[in-house]
């Protein structure tokens, strides 16, 4: 009666609730020790967890019990416009971020792209605020199969695979891209591997 109850149960069963639910003059404990016995160094053994008993797999073949599931995530709107903006124009700051979006960047968004690794904090602008940058990671270039970001693909390319406007739109009030600033503290001219380098 003990084995089919703790076998049955989702959650450990102390001797009590055992007491409870056998018939009067049985005795638990002395149930639940010959049980544990009797599943030494089986597939399974009766554990004690705090003041409960509970079957578990064995310590040793709980790696049988692994799976492992592919997880997609996609990206939000947001958040590939937010990683476009810092792949093509690394180093860039949020404020920078947001006036080529036109719209505030919330703080998930970077966060998410932070966590899935394909974005990292760059060094500090030496501007008043000293505010931080942001630049992709070699994952984010590993993922795309890129070999620097000096290999993301150009307007025309973008263009000719459906993915721009082939013209400019002709609106006056578009938001000019950033331009790189001499206090910058990553120079252009040097090659992609030190956007990569830790402070």
């Amino acid at each position: 009666m003990v084995e089919a109850i703790l076998f049955a149960a989702t959650t450990p069963v102390t001797t009590r609730d055992l007491a409870a639910r056998m018939p009067h003059g049985c005795d638990p404990a002395e149930a639940v020790a010959k049980l544990r016995q009797r599943y030494q160094g089986r597939g399974v053994s009766l554990e004690r967890i705090g003041d409960g008993y509970a079957f578990r797999t064995a310590a040793d073949l709980g790696f049988l019990m692994q799976s492992e599931t592919i997880e997609h995530r996609r990206l939000s709107r947001a958040g590939t416009e937010t990683l476009a903006i810092i792949a093509y124009h690394q180093p860039v700051t949020r404020a920078e971020i947001e006036e080529i979006r036109g719209v505030a960047v919330s703080r998930g968004t970077l966060d998410q792209l932070i966590e899935m690794e394909w974005v990292r904090m760059g060094r500090r602008r030496m501007t008043p605020g000293r505010p931080a940058t942001f630049v992709v990671t070699e994952t984010f270039l590993d993922h795309f199969g890129l070999e620097s970001a000096r290999d993301l693909p150009g307007l025309s390319e973008l263009r000719a695979a459906g993915l721009l406007e082939s013209r400019a739109p002709d609106d006056p009030m578009r938001v000019p891209l950033v331009e790189r600033h001499e206090d910058d503290d990553v120079d252009p001219d040097e090659p992609a591997e030190d956007l990569f380098e830790d402070d």
